[in-house]
């Protein structure tokens, strides 16, 4: 399974040919073999690959420690969140020094009560390698917490109920389910959602009653349409229990009475191809947000709540060309609306009595700002969070009534080394090869001259209509402080321009993704940002297939890649419904049973077009039991991608052997397989400390 170069062995997978045939074409997959997490010789392929990646950066431990040090070092580790109150508690997230993972609290009515502590999560970690607290849903007579935790990194969550009073936790559990619940109004009955076994599709709405045995639980929805998921929440009035399904381009609701939990749940507006929507409950109203009647952008609409098929529905904000309707936050006596306009959230306030309407001012060129946790209905306060790509987060409390605001909490960089005003950010625009003008959001030291010679890295999602907003990061100093410029190309695929952003970047014109990705590109070294030399590229998940796409198309462009988790086997991927989540992306990427789209989806799927090529340095990362990217992906391609390459740079992959999508979990170990990625960016530049 491996040869000699010099004194360390490169792994070579072994070749098996599979001939996969559809649409009278056959493609051969030598490394089809790969995706059984059973076959020994996959474990050990995968052991070979992690070993010969600690090989070759092996001169760089000790820096990454450093590294890790430095970035753990800016963190503050006995840290807080901002106390929120709900339902006559204030609920608090606390992290304490030396320790992973967050401890819940609460204290009743003020905030000078004693704590109750709700879950310490290093406590419940302890002797697991990996460890995840999925949802806490409290009852409303604030005795009982529903919680969940996932003890793989599959995102299939064990269910159970602990006693707030007692601190017991009954002996139910519940498995194989999304992480959440929600208690009816009786504080006995509990709604949650099931996933299938094998593609973990949420699929099925149970209810549980307390004190039963799950293996009597009710059944009370079931999607059957294999392109839908399924979930169950209550509206913040905590009128209704709401079952949503959804797929990428539709959407339907079922609601429920929250004091009558037995009854039956009633069609809100039955689902109709393209058409979504979502609703919050007001008073005696429902107010939803809807692409209803060609609005691609969204429009809020109101409907009595008796009354509430589409054919009731009334506009109140109408649909505008140029602005996105994102999401909407109702208070007692006012609505937020969080829209975006040419790439930059605003938060709208209206009132209900109809006097008031207008936004809160932000006045930096890229930033940052979202409706932030407002779980109390009757408040006169609304909770935001605001940062940007050189300003920390902070917290902030906007008052209606008085219209001021106050900053509870900025987040904290420790080291003494960090300064805002010793950054610089901006946003600068591309021309797309088709006249498209695509926008980046750039961060670097002041003082930088532009010459050519600066390593940059540029970082990209774009899928799902995912906006990637201009956001602080701590870790990210270890890079900018080193000479690095970070920019994010906001490409079409996502939704940063509006929603006709994401409809030109996904399906038949998916390849507006990576072209725009490429043409930034090249305009940043055009404008002498960085050059060829000195550019890295960086995507995960989809991301990653973003990242295989541009090194296929134009290798010569870059120095190094980062690709994590990433979707690089889309066609076989797509072709096998089994997989978890292949069902629920045909509107994304297409369903290759379909001859066009099989036929486009491989014209640029990474895998099926590696070529004997000079391919970049490249670092590849994934997890053994990553359910939405399954670790095979990534194994195949590197193994092709070994067998193919022209050029002597480097390729490694590292696979964690404990964790999924995600990485690895605890606050802290994360932050180690950031470091290897950054030792190999800088070891690439020559930087070594």
């Amino acid at each position: 399974m491996s040869q000699s170069i010099t004194d360390i062995k490169i792994p070579r997978a072994n070749k098996i040919a599979k001939e996969l045939k559809i649409h009278n074409d056959i493609r051969i997959d030598n490394y089809y073999w790969l995706n059984d997490r059973e076959n020994p010789e996959v474990i050990a392929y995968l052991n070979a690959e992690n070993d010969y990646t600690k090989a070759m950066m092996q001169h760089t431990e000790a820096f990454q420690k450093d590294l890790f040090k430095e970035m753990k070092g800016r963190i503050k580790e006995d840290d807080t969140t901002v106390p929120y109150k709900l339902n006559g508690y204030w609920y608090v997230t606390r992290y304490e020094t030396g320790k992973d993972y967050p401890i819940y609290i609460r204290k009743k009515e003020t905030l000078d009560a004693p704590e109750e502590i709700l879950f310490d999560c290093n406590a419940m970690a302890k002797d697991h390698a990996y460890f995840n607290l999925g949802g806490i849903s409290i009852s409303s007579d604030n005795t009982l917490a529903a919680f969940s935790t996932d003890l793989v990194s599959r995102r299939q969550y064990t269910l159970q109920i602990k006693n707030l009073i007692t601190g017991e936790i009954y002996p139910d559990k519940i498995v194989n389910t999304t992480g959440s619940a929600t208690w009816a109004n009786d504080n006995k009955t509990l709604f949650y959602t099931m996933k299938d076994e094998v593609t973990l599709r949420s699929e099925k709405i149970f209810k549980h009653k307390l004190h039963s045995d799950s293996k009597d639980d009710i059944e009370v929805y079931y999607e059957a349409d294999e392109t839908f998921n399924t979930f169950v929440y209550k509206t913040k009035s905590k009128k209704y229990i709401v079952i949503g399904s959804s797929s990428t381009l539709s959407s339907e609701y079922r609601i429920l009475n929250a004091d009558t939990p037995d009854g039956d749940f009633k069609i809100f507006h039955k689902r109709t191809k393209d058409l979504e929507y979502s609703m919050a409950h007001y008073n005696d109203a429902f107010y939803i947000i809807s692409n209803a009647d060609g609005a691609t952008n969204f429009k809020l609409l109101k409907t009595p709540e008796t009354l509430t098929e589409k054919e009731y529905w009334q506009d109140v904000i109408p649909h505008r060309k140029d602005v996105l309707i994102e999401d909407i936050e109702i208070f007692k006596d006012y609505l937020v609306v969080n829209e975006r306009e040419n790439g930059l959230n605003r938060l709208r306030i209206i009132s209900w009595a109809g006097n008031e309407d207008y936004y809160l001012p932000f006045n930096s060129e890229t930033y940052n700002t979202y409706v932030g946790n407002n779980a109390d209905f009757d408040s006169d306060v609304m909770r935001y969070g605001f940062n940007s790509l050189t300003s920390p987060s902070a917290v902030i409390d906007y008052n209606f009534k008085t219209r001021t605001s106050e900053i509870k909490k900025e987040q904290e960089v420790l080291g003494g080394k960090f300064k805002k005003e010793n950054y610089e950010s901006k946003r600068i625009w591309a021309t797309a090869r088709d006249g498209v003008k695509v926008p980046m959001s750039l961060v670097y030291k002041k003082g930088i001259k532009l010459d050519g010679n600066n390593p940059l890295l540029q970082y990209a999602y774009g899928s799902y209509g995912s906006t990637i907003d201009p956001s602080f990061s701590t870790i990210r100093l270890s890079l900018l402080d080193r000479g690095f410029i970070y920019a994010i190309a906001h490409i079409r695929g996502g939704e940063y321009l509006g929603r006709d952003w994401y409809e030109n970047g996904k399906l038949l014109t998916k390849k507006n993704t990576f072209t725009d990705f490429i043409d930034c590109s090249k305009y940043l070294i055009e404008q002498k940002y960085t050059s060829k030399k000195h550019l890295y590229a960086y995507g995960g998940s989809a991301g990653g297939l973003l990242m295989g796409a541009i090194i296929n198309m134009n290798p010569e462009l870059y120095n190094g890649i980062l690709a994590a988790v990433p979707f690089v086997d889309v066609v076989t991927t797509m072709l096998d419904d089994t997989i978890p989540l292949t069902t629920g992306e045909y509107d994304e990427w297409g369903n290759p049973n379909n001859k066009d789209f099989y036929h486009y989806m491989k014209s640029y799927s990474p895998y099926d077009n590696v070529e004997a090529k000079a391919y970049p340095n490249m670092l590849v990362t994934t997890g053994l039991h990553d359910s939405q990217v399954q670790y095979w992906e990534p194994a195949k391609w590197v193994a092709k991608l070994r067998e193919l390459k022209t050029y002597t740079n480097k390729l490694l992959l590292h696979t964690d052997m404990d964790s999924g999508h995600g990485g690895a979990s605890g606050r802290f170990e994360s932050l180690k397989e950031v470091a290897l990625e950054y030792a190999f960016l800088l070891d690439l530049e020559g930087i070594t400390e």
